[in-house]
C-alpha cells in the first residue's frame, strides 16, 4: 500500500483561521511560515539536479542548458575532470514541424552511444505517466524521428526499451507488444490479442501499486526474444468511481480493482522471438490467479529465465529457474515465514550466471546472500542484528557489496561495503561527521558515485563523490537558496529520542518544540503517524514540504511529534512482524502508550494531545481517536482506510492473511468496531476520487458514525485522487489542516478568522 472531532457542517467547507498579525508578519517576515509560502511558492524550491545516467565508471551524461538558452543538450561529463562533451545539442530534438525542442521526462542510450531515445508527452495510466511518445534521434545521421508509425495515437506507447545491439526498439502499446527496427522501420507486432482484459507487456493496477510492476517485458541478453508478462483480467471487477462534476450528468470510471478475497487477475509469462511467432509459456506451477511471478531476470547467457513467484499469502516464496525454449522449470531456492515476504528486487547475476545474490531475514534480520544456481550453502556477505536498509551497487570483478544500513542507530542511513565471499570486516564510507542519511548512484566498477545528504531540518546537498574514501569531487546540486532560505526561519529545537513503553519496548521518535521553546510552559502536542509495515518515519533526513508545514506548526506554539511503532522497518523481523493479522492493533497501542509518555514530559499539557495522518497514517489516527478517547484531544485523518476489506487484495492478504481465515483480525483492527468510543474532535477529509483508497471506507465511517450519533468535521474533494492535489487544491488542504489543529489543540495564534 502507497497509501497516506463533530459533523459540525455537512458542506465541505474549509472554515478555519489564523492569527491576523501572525499572517501579517509572516507575509513580509523571511523568519515565519505560511502555508501559501510552502505550497504555493519557489520559496523553498529544491535544486534537484540533472537526470544523471552512468554510462560507465568514469562519465555520466546528463542534460545541460543550451548555449543559446533554447532546450537542453544532452552532454557527457568526465566524472574526474568536470569536463563536458556534447553529445546531442538540443536543435537535434526539434521534432518536425515544431520550432522548440521535445522536453525530455526521460531519456536512454544504445550500448555505443550511437542513438538516444526520448521520453515525452507522458499520460497516466493507473497511479503514474508510464505512457506518451518516444522519439529516437540517431546522432551519426541526425534522424529524429517518432516511433509507433504514422497510425500510432498520441501518448499510446509504454516501457520503449533499445535491443542491446541498439539496431531495434521495442514497446508496448495498446495491450500488445510491438518492435520497431531502426535502420528500415519495419514495426512487427509480436502479440495480437491484446484487450482490457487481456494485457501484454504490461499489469493492471494492483499489480502496479503493490508488487511495483509496470514495465512488464525485458529483451534477453542477444536481443533475439523478448520475455513478457501477459494478465488475464476477466475476473476482477471494476470498481466505480463516480464523477458528478466535468458533466452536467455523472458518470462512473471503471477500475479494475480486485478487493480483499475476491479474484486476482492469471498472470504468466512467455517468451516469444524479436521477428514474432508463437509464445513459449513457463510452466509454472499453481493456480496462476492465487500466485504472483513478481520478477523475471534472463540468465546471462540468454537460454533461460530465472523467475520469482509468491502464493496468494505472501509468506512462501520459490525460485525458479526456466528454459527459454521449451518453458520447463525447476526450483532453485524457497523461502517461507510465518507471516510475509517482501518481494526481492537485488539480484544480480556473479561468475557469468554461477551465482547470484539474493536478501532474506531468515536469521530475523534482513541480510545480503550469495547462493549458487546450482545449490549448495548460501554465502552470508553482511551479518549482524541490523536490516540492510537497500543494495547500492554490486561490484563482481571487484568483489564488492555497497549497501545501506546503520547497525546503531535505526533513524540514520550510511554506505558500507563488505566482501562478497563474506570475509573481512565491512567498512562504513559514509563520513563519520556526518551523521543523517545518505543516498547513492554508484558508477559501474564503484570508483565514483553520486551521493546525496541531508538531515532532519537540513535540505540535501548533492556531490560527487570518489570511492571508497569519499572525497569530493564537485558538488552538483548545493541547494544553497533552499539552505539559506530554512536558516531564515524562526525554528525551535528538535530531537530524536527513544521512549520507554513499558514491557523492555523502546520506540523510536523525533519531537519538534517551537520557537522560543520554555520548559516552563505547557505545549500541546500533535503527532505526526503514517506506521504501516516496514515503513519509517522516524529517519533523520530533511522531510521537505512535511517538515515545513510542522514547523509553521510550531511557530504557533505545537510541539510536532512522530513515533515509530511495531510494525515499522529497520529493526529486524519480530520487531516488524508481530503485527500481522491484526493491522492497526498492536501499532495504536504503540502510538497510544508512547503519548502517555510524551504527555508526562513537564512541559506536555496532556489534555491537548491529537494526531493526523493520510492513508495508513489516516487509518491510525481513526484508529487511536476512537480506541484512546482518554489519551487524545483531536484527530486529522486524511484519505484513511477503515477496514481492509475495502483495500486491494494484494497489500493487504500479505499482512492480515485471508480474510476467509482470518475475519476477527480484519475486525479488530477496523476503525469501525470503535467508532462509537469517539470523544474527541475528528476532521475527516477524502478525495472522491480516489482510486487507491476509495471514497468508500470514508462513507462506510460516516455511516457508522451517525448511526452512533457522533459529530465529526468533513471535508470531501471531488474527483481528488489519493495525493489529494491540483490547481488550489493543496493550499486550500493544508490550511484547512493548519486552522483545524490550531484552533482543536488551542494553540497560541488560535482565535477565529474572520468571516469574508
Amino acid at each position: 500500500m502507497k497509501l497516506r472531532p463533530a459533523l459540525l457542517v455537512l458542506l465541505a467547507l474549509a472554515i478555519g483561521f489564523v492569527a491576523p498579525a501572525a499572517a501579517q508578519t509572516a507575509a513580509t517576515d523571511s523568519s515565519r511560515l505560511t502555508v501559501e509560502r510552502i505550497f504555493a511558492s519557489r520559496d523553498f524550491a529544491p535544486d534537484r539536479g540533472a537526470q544523471l545516467r552512468w554510462l560507465d565508471g568514469r562519465s555520466y551524461a546528463m542534460p545541460d542548458s543550451a548555449a543559446d538558452g533554447k532546450g537542453r543538450d544532452l552532454v557527457r561529463v568526465d566524472a574526474e575532470s568536470g569536463r563536458k562533451e556534447v553529445l546531442v545539442r538540443a536543435a537535434q530534438l526539434v521534432a518536425p514541424g515544431d520550432t522548440a525542442p521535445l522536453p525530455i521526462e526521460d531519456y536512454a542510450w544504445s550500448e555505443d552511444l550511437g542513438k538516444l531515445l526520448v521520453y515525452t508527452n507522458s499520460q497516466p495510466v493507473w497511479r503514474a505517466n508510464t505512457r506518451g511518445d518516444y522519439w529516437v534521434l540517431d546522432r551519426k545521421t541526425g534522424t529524429l524521428r517518432k516511433l509507433g508509425g504514422p497510425d500510432a495515437k498520441p501518448s499510446t506507447l509504454m516501457f520503449a526499451k533499445f535491443s542491446p545491439d541498439g539496431s531495434k526498439v521495442g514497446y508496448v502499446r495498446e495491450y500488445n507488444l510491438w518492435v520497431e527496427d531502426l535502420a528500415t522501420g519495419a514495426i512487427k507486432q509480436l502479440t495480437t490479442d491484446g484487450r482490457r482484459d487481456l494485457i501484454n507487456g504490461t499489469f493492471d493496477w494492483v499489480y502496479e501499486e503493490e508488487l511495483d510492476l509496470r514495465d512488464g517485458w525485458r529483451w534477453s541478453p542477444d536481443g533475439t526474444r523478448i520475455a513478457y508478462w501477459q494478465l488475464t483480467v476477466d475476473s476482477t471487477r471494476d470498481f466505480l468511481l463516480v464523477n458528478n462534476t466535468d458533466s452536467l450528468y455523472s458518470y462512473a470510471v471503471p477500475v479494475q480493482y480486485p478487493k480483499v478475497g475476491e479474484p486476482n487477475s492469471a498472470a504468466r509469462v512467455g517468451v516469444v522471438a524479436d521477428s514474432g511467432g508463437v509464445t513459449t509459456w513457463l510452466d509454472l506451477p499453481g493456480d496462476p490467479r492465487n500466485h504472483y511471478p513478481a520478477r523475471v531476470w534472463w540468465s546471462p547467457d540468454g537460454r533461460g529465465l530465472v523467475v520469482q513467484q509468491l502464493n496468494r499469502k505472501q509468506n512462501t516464496m520459490i525460485l525458479f529457474a526456466a528454459s527459454a525454449a521449451r518453458g520447463t522449470v525447476r526450483p532453485i531456492h524457497t523461502e517461507q515465514d510465518r507471516a510475509w515476504l517482501f518481494v526481492v528486487d537485488d539480484f544480480t547475476w556473479l561468475d557469468r550466471g554461477r551465482r547470484y545474490t539474493w536478501v532474506s531475514e531468515r536469521t530475523g534480520w534482513e541480510h545480503v546472500y550469495v547462493q549458487r544456481l546450482d545449490g549448495g550453502r548460501p554465502v552470508a556477505v553482511t551479518k549482524g542484528e541490523f536490516d540492510v536498509v537497500s543494495v547500492a551497487q554490486v561490484d563482481d570483478q571487484g568483489g564488492w557489496l555497497y549497501y545501506i544500513a546503520s547497525p546503531s542507530d535505526p533513524t540514520q542511513r550510511y554506505l558500507w561495503r563488505a566482501r562478497l565471499d563474506g570475509s573481512g570486516r565491512p567498512e562504513r564510507l559514509s563520513p563519520a561527521d556526518q551523521p543523517g542519511t545518505h543516498g547513492y548512484s554508484i558508477a559501474p566498477g564503484a570508483r565514483f558515485a553520486v551521493h546525496t545528504w541531508s538531515r532532519f531540518g537540513v535540505p540535501p546537498v548533492t556531490e560527487l563523490v570518489r570511492l571508497p574514501d569519499h572525497k569530493v569531487v564537485r558538488t552538483l546540486a548545493g541547494n544553497a537558496k533552499l539552505h539559506a532560505a530554512v536558516a531564515a526561519l524562526d525554528r525551535g529545537p528538535s530531537e530524536f529520542v527513544q521512549l520507554d513503553v513499558g514491557a523492555g519496548r523502546m520506540l523510536n521518535a523525533w519531537l519538534m518544540k517551537p520557537p522560543g521553546f520554555d520548559p516552563a510552559r505547557k505545549y500541546p502536542v500533535l503527532f505526526f503517524v503514517y506506521g504501516g509495515p516496514g515503513s519509517n518515519t522516524v529517519v533523520d533526513s530533511w522531510g521537505g514540504s512535511q517538515y515545513l508545514w510542522h514547523a509553521l506548526l510550531a511557530q504557533h506554539g505545537v510541539i510536532v511529534a512522530s513515533v515509530d511503532n511495531r510494525g515499522t522497518g529497520n529493526r529486524g523481523a519480530e520487531f516488524k512482524k508481530v503485527v500481522y493479522g491484526r493491522m492497526g492493533v498492536i501499532e495504536t497501542e504503540d502510538q497510544a502508550a508512547a503519548a502517555r509518555v510524551v504527555g508526562r514530559l513537564p512541559y506536555v499539557d496532556s489534555t491537548r494531545m491529537g494526531m493526523w495522518g493520510w492513508s495508513y497514517g489516516g487509518f491510525m489516527t481513526l484508529n487511536a481517536l476512537f480506541r484512546f478517547p482518554d489519551v487524545y484531544r483531536m484527530g486529522m485523518a486524511v484519505a484513511p482506510v477503515t477496514h481492509w476489506k475495502y483495500y486491494d487484495n494484494i497489500y493487504t492478504e500479505r499482512y492480515n492473511g485471508l480474510i476467509s481465515e482470518n475475519q476477527a483480525g480484519y475486525d479488530a483492527g477496523s476503525p469501525l468496531t470503535y467508532a462509537d468510543s469517539l470523544r474527541g474532535r475528528l476532521l475527516l477529509v477524502h478525495g472522491t476520487g480516489d482510486d487507491n483508497v476509495h471514497y468508500q471506507n470514508s462513507e462506510a465511517l460516516i455511516n457508522r458514525l451517525v448511526q452512533a450519533k457522533k459529530q465529526f468535521t468533513l471535508m470531501s474533494y471531488p474527483n481528488r485522487n489519493h495525493g489529494i492535489f491540483g490547481g488550489n487544491t493543496t493550499v486550500h488542504l493544508r490550511t484547512l489542516l493548519t486552522d483545524f489543529a490550531l484552533r482543536e489543540l488551542g494553540a497560541e495564534s488560535a482565535e477565529p478568522r474572520p468571516l469574508p
